[in-house]
């Protein structure tokens, strides 16, 4: 009777086990979205980075510089942990891999260009990588920059995809412009671009092109330029190009934009009298680099000895193009000059970068510095 009472017992704890096993296994399988070991797994790798905070918020280093990087379509986290780890962005592509998996973002990385740092930890670069939209490209363009300058910038930058020299491939001399584009500012067959490239402060698309960026510098030329200034010009008998042209040169010769009205007065006059312009930022274009500058220091000599189309102490009237990209304030200024009878002008001599503006020659040799 005993043998039998105990073998009961030891049946109804095991059928009890079993209910047992069954509901917590029902329970695993409900909690788990139908995936117990995965569940399983995830929650031992949620304990062992409990231990590890301090690894994953402490940066891989201390440059604070973008690196551009790009995940593939369909690329897998551990991949994309691998070349994290190369790039030296993280220092242990595991622990990465264990962290997306436990916050779920593994299954949120989302194909695209990034621009990450060093000084970022494995959760922020984590988030980061599951939304390319937040991704952009700042770049600068200071008014009076030439060309070669802006693409210089480029290089500089270190975000695209690109170089300088391949912006100045489709910027430089028979650039590839649309017609509407060509007749709106009387463009020249075979010109370059110089002074139609904008300056502003721009955000770009990661992927942008040597072209894309072309356009969108182009396109903020146009948005900004509007039709009423382009109409007020062609009531004086000025072209855009014209405009822009010599609102280039206002922009080199101009430190205070306030100054720009009065600066393109004195060449507006000098124009209208068949005088030459005599600017010495069309001697230092022609020059190009020299000294480490693309505005090089020129001498009483150059004057005469740069020979050269865009030298107006030799030419008269305005240069072949402009010199540069000028910003709005000069392009208004060519326009909308001071209304003045000066003909000269030349920086003063208390280092302010102000000018000193003279009707006739001989005042304006008085306002030489002794």
């Amino acid at each position: 009777m005993l043998l039998n009472r105990i073998i009961k017992i030891v049946l109804a704890v095991g059928a009890a086990f079993v209910v047992l096993a069954f509901l917590c296994s029902g329970t695993l399988f409900v909690i788990s979205g139908g995936r117990p070991l995965d569940f399983v797994q995830t929650e031992l790798i949620r304990l062992r980075l409990a231990g590890r905070q301090d690894d994953l918020n402490r940066a891989a280093g201390t440059d604070p510089r973008p690196l551009r990087f790009t995940v593939a379509s369909g690329e897998p986290p551990r991949s994309v942990a691998r070349r994290l780890f190369e790039q030296g962005l993280i220092t242990d592509a595991d622990l990465f891999v264990d962290y997306v998996r436990v916050t779920r973002l593994d299954v949120e990385i989302e194909a695209g260009t990034y621009f990450l740092s060093q000084v970022q930890t494995i959760p922020q670069i984590a988030v980061m990588i599951t939304d390319s939209r937040s991704s952009f490209i700042p770049f600068r363009i200071l008014e009076g920059w030439r060309l070669e300058e802006i693409a210089a910038a480029v290089d500089g930058n270190g975000l695209f995809s690109f170089t300088g020299a391949d912006f100045l491939a489709v910027v430089r001399p028979g650039a590839d412009v649309s017609a509407a584009f060509a007749q709106y500012v009387d463009f020249p067959p075979g010109a370059s671009l110089e002074g139609f490239l904008f300056p502003d402060t721009y955000q770009l698309p990661p992927d942008i092109t040597p072209a894309g960026l072309r356009d969108t510098l182009i396109e903020t030329f146009l948005e900004r330029v509007d039709p009423q200034l382009k109409a007020e010009a062609a009531a004086q008998g000025l072209s855009l190009y014209n405009v822009v042209t010599l609102a280039s040169i206002v922009q080199r010769e101009s430190v205070h934009a306030e100054e720009n009205p009065q600066i393109a007065a004195v060449y507006r006059n000098r124009l209208s009298i068949g005088m030459k312009l005599d600017a010495d930022p069309t001697v230092q274009y022609g020059i190009g680099y020299k000294d480490g500058s693309w505005w090089p220091q020129i001498t009483q000599a150059d004057y005469t000895n740069a020979v050269h189309e865009y030298n107006t102490y030799l030419r008269a009237g305005l240069p072949p193009g402009p010199i540069a990209n000028p910003g709005l304030s000069a392009i208004h200024a060519v326009v909308f000059p001071a209304v003045s009878d000066y003909y000269y002008f030349r920086a003063a001599c208390d280092g302010s970068g102000f000018h000193n503006f003279a009707r006739t020659f001989a005042e304006h040799l008085a306002n030489a510095c002794t």
